[in-house]
């Protein structure tokens, strides 16, 4: 991520995310990406990028991974959750989102939807050992 993208001033209202986690966040935190367990990419938790928090945030992917809770069911906040990924895609990032639902009761397809997108971005993006 370059230095345009980090928003620092959001540093605070990030750490207060992250210790207020969602029980799915902590969940797809704990068994998926915590201690480079998907496929030794790293993993950051609510990290700011533009004027967004990020749930999860692999630098080395352009990958930022979202987890939807209820919230995400009113009225307008799928137009605001498109208007964000744009901007993020704008800015580089990928975006892959999931719901509270998934990571709590199919966390293997989570894992599995994850796999897949990593397999394509090595495809294209080589690792340099």
């Amino acid at each position: 991520m370059d230095n345009n993208s980090y928003n620092s001033k959001l540093k605070t209202y990030a750490r207060g995310h992250r210790n207020d986690s969602t029980k799915a966040e902590i969940r797809m935190w704990c068994e998926l990406l915590r201690n480079k367990k998907m496929l030794g990419y790293s993993f950051l938790r609510q990290r700011p990028i533009a004027n967004y928090i990020a749930d999860f945030f692999s630098k080395d992917l352009k990958l930022v991974i979202e987890v939807d809770g209820l919230s995400h069911e009113w009225e307008g906040q799928f137009e605001k959750d498109k208007a964000r990924e744009l901007i993020l895609n704008a800015l580089g990032f990928h975006v892959l989102r999931f719901s509270d639902d998934e990571v709590m009761n199919d966390i293997e397809n989570v894992d599995r939807t994850m796999q897949h997108f990593i397999a394509e971005w090595e495809q294209d993006h080589p690792r340099i050992l």
